[in-house]
């Protein structure tokens, strides 16, 4: 195939990981991926396929879906996954996989030479920031450049929001703090970058009212509904997907740490009107990434 086929996939996943490289590097350290796996009771053995097993588990599902790591190494000191790699594995499979990169914010100019260089050379389609794990406000200047770079480049920004499972158990958490993931700070970036798309990742216990504000303000701002089964999605959630935020509301698992059968189980039983279903598995994600028409 020569790319994604919208009208024969059933759903675009927005969030999937890549854990571990080529060579085997995991992607977290030992400790912070055995306390997640607890956290996310997901077992050991499926935690970190390899980029080839993704593309082919997305593809017997009939889905595309975006794959990004996340580069937090001067925070936690373990390199990053390059991001090359997960560009060239979405090369060959263009069919499912949409490519994603991660730059850690305190990489300053060499970071934004990067944003420039993989999307200019490897197609890649957007960047994912865990504020977290990574340990910066969104809203520090100092991130700005690598935001310039992006809305230049016409890609998207994906922020973690909320509570993190990353650290989750671990004493004092992983030494990850969780302030830095309250959406509000993302509200300076989507009015200071206004064509730059943002996605706003998870559920943000405990501060969701405030991410469906700011999406609901916001134009470019869309939520993606990974890291939560649907079953335990707030109430006022459920109410925004089903009407004001309708067409920015996107499908994502936080695959391998959620899969989609269990996910779209869930999925089912919620209260939704017929005419949105479609909208968040797969519509609202195909016109962000220009594979749909307004």
């Amino acid at each position: 195939m020569t790319g994604i086929d919208i009208d024969t996939i059933t759903a675009i996943d927005v969030h999937t990981h890549a854990e571990v490289s080529s060579r085997g590097q995991d992607s977290l350290s030992a400790d912070l991926m055995r306390a997640s796996s607890e956290y996310f009771n997901v077992d050991a053995a499926h935690r970190t396929p390899t980029l080839p097993e993704i593309a082919a588990y997305y593809r017997e599902r009939a889905m595309a879906c975006v794959v990004f790591s996340v580069d937090a190494e001067a925070a936690t000191g373990v390199p990053a996954l390059p991001n090359e790699e997960i560009a060239e594995a979405a090369a060959e499979n263009p069919d499912v996989l949409i490519p994603f990169a991660s730059i850690d914010p305190a990489k300053g100019r060499p970071g934004v030479r990067e944003v420039r260089r993989l999307v200019r050379d490897f197609g890649v389609r957007g960047f994912k920031f865990h504020p977290s794990l990574q340990a910066f406000f969104p809203n520090d200047r100092a991130a700005y450049g690598l935001y310039e770079a992006i809305e230049e480049a016409g890609a998207v920004a994906v922020f973690h929001t909320g509570q993190t499972g990353i650290g989750a158990g671990a004493p004092g958490g992983g030494g990850i703090r969780l302030k830095y993931s309250n959406p509000l700070y993302i509200d300076d970036v989507a009015a200071d970058f206004p064509g730059m798309p943002i996605i706003m990742a998870h559920p943000s216990f405990p501060w969701q009212d405030e991410a469906l504000s700011v999406a609901t303000h916001k134009p470019q701002v869309y939520i993606d509904l990974s890291g939560w089964s649907p079953k335990y999605f707030p109430p006022q959630l459920v109410k925004y997907a089903n009407s004001l935020l309708q067409d920015k509301v996107l499908f994502g698992t936080d695959y391998p740490l959620l899969t989609p059968e269990r996910w779209l189980k869930d999925f089912a039983a919620l209260p939704l009107k017929d005419e949105v279903r479609p909208k968040i598995l797969k519509e609202n994600a195909a016109r962000l990434f220009g594979f749909l028409e307004d």
